[in-house]
């Protein structure tokens, strides 16, 4: 571990995160210097009263050399491995850390890691409503709500944090070892910072690398690529599947899967084999919802959490923010938002959620060379329309349009507009963008949010 009392850090980027850092550090007796290459006006997390107060330097606008005269850089997950400050600071010997690690220097309490190119999220947030339900002092933060840094001080011995991790979170960890690992699934994603598939995956599994048999890694079974690049790494494992019967697997010591379209839950070294309630109890609709029910069940039963608690926030959990969901019903028509569908996968997911082929889809955005045939076989089942908006419209109808009517729009409200003059009562819309945001918002959350306040609006 670091001796912070000795140490001094340049914090890089002034998110929520490198703020939280940086008083984490400072607090603790680090020498802390801040620095963001950003103008100071746009900079929401930066409160310089705070700052001078606590005794924090910083800098804005640009980087200066000042950011090389410090042991260790704590870096913003947005900042590529490849950056020329990065790579600068390595060539003179620096360590270079994420702000998940530097936290970890400082939580007391027990961890469970998620992480997963989709689905981590929704994870994340049901099993932290499972421990609260069952009494425990829970922190759910990391890439999701707060900061690791900004609670790391508070928790407890007995707390559990559960922490969502990105793959840029933990490309910058060497000490991390969280009780329990959680690994969804992988798909190529953010191949361009991590400058390929290989590099991607290598950062996901950082997640357990520290891990030993002392602790758990939870792994999807049915992703066939961590199935495999998982083997040789020493910590037990506990997996989940919607497609395979793991319990008669002689290769699979424990772990949650369906059964006659039931929820069971095993663990042979103790004998242990319990069902936990119909699989079409579970609120939170779609295949993949299923996954994320499964996963969170392991992590519940490892900490001894009582059945009963599980099922019932099985039941009543609504899922997350701008993940596949439901807005309002308006003329008999249905409205999902599902903007944290940023790739093809994501929508993939969301369309195999809804199978009455009465889908008026908008989609588009940002995107870089998005490969659309995988989604061409669903889009033909199941979608009447496809509402294009974005910078991507035009080549999402020139694709689609050999096969289902796609209509061009400016706006958000031109798309909505749009939907609701095609739709007829017992169709459902649905933002599932396949693309990113920065087009014409500043995050997926700011685009949710619009088309919500949009439909809502309707009259």
């Amino acid at each position: 571990m670091i001796n912070i009392n000795n140490s001094s850090f340049t914090i890089l980027g002034a998110g929520r995160s490198g703020i939280a850092v940086a008083r984490l550090l400072k607090k603790n007796g680090g020498k802390v210097f801040l620095s963001d290459g950003s103008k100071r006006e746009s900079l929401k997390y930066l409160d310089e009263e705070v700052l001078k107060n606590e005794g924090i330097e910083f800098e804005t606008g640009n980087h200066t050399d000042r950011i090389f005269e410090n042991d260790i850089i704590i870096k913003s997950p947005g900042i590529p491995p490849d950056n020329e400050y990065i790579s600068g600071a390595k060539k003179l010997g620096k360590k270079i850390y994420s702000e998940i690690e530097a936290a970890y220097w400082l939580c007391k309490g027990r961890i469970i890691a998620i992480t997963g190119t989709n689905g981590k999220t929704t994870t994340t947030v049901l099993t932290g409503e499972i421990f609260r339900n069952a009494g425990y002092d829970t922190k759910v933060c990391g890439n999701v709500g707060l900061a690791f840094s900004e609670i790391a001080e508070s928790v407890k011995e007995d707390s559990v944090v559960i922490l969502e991790t990105s793959s840029y979170q933990l490309y910058d960890t060497e000490e991390f070892r969280p009780e329990i690992s959680v690994l969804m699934n992988i798909t190529p994603d953010h191949l361009e910072w991590h400058k390929g598939f290989e590099n991607y995956l290598d950062s996901k599994l950082k997640i357990m690398k520290n891990q030993t048999e002392k602790e758990t890694a939870v792994i999807n079974y049915d992703d066939e690529i961590l199935r495999k690049s998982t083997t040789g790494f020493n910590t037990k494992k506990a997996y989940f599947s919607i497609k395979e019967n793991l319990f008669g697997k002689k290769d699979v010591n424990s772990g949650s899967c369906i059964e006659n379209d039931k929820v069971i839950y095993f663990d042979k070294s103790k004998n242990l084999k319990e069902e936990i309630m119909n699989a079409g109890e579970i609120n939170i609709r779609g295949n993949h919802n299923i996954y994320n029910s499964l996963a969170a069940v392991i992590s519940a039963r490892a900490f001894q959490i009582k059945k009963e608690i599980i099922i019932e926030t099985l039941k009543t959990f609504k899922g997350v923010e701008h993940r596949i969901e439901f807005v309002r019903e308006f003329g008999g028509v249905k409205y999902f938002n599902d903007s944290k569908a940023t790739n093809t996968d994501s929508l993939t997911v969301a369309l195999e959620s809804f199978i009455d082929g009465n889908l008026i889809l908008i989609m588009g955005g940002r995107e870089k060379d998005n490969d659309y045939s995988s989604l061409v076989k669903l889009i033909k089942e199941r979608v009447k329309i496809i509402i294009a908006i974005g910078e991507s419209r035009n080549k999402i109808n020139d694709f689609f349009s050999v096969n289902t009517k796609v209509i061009k729009a400016e706006t958000m409200q031109d798309a909505v507009n749009e939907a609701k003059n095609s739709a007829e009562p017992g169709d459902t819309v649905l933002l599932s963008p396949a693309c990113k945001s920065f087009d014409m918002y500043d995050s997926f959350e700011h685009r949710g949010r619009d088309f919500k306040n949009i439909v809502n609006q309707l009259n």
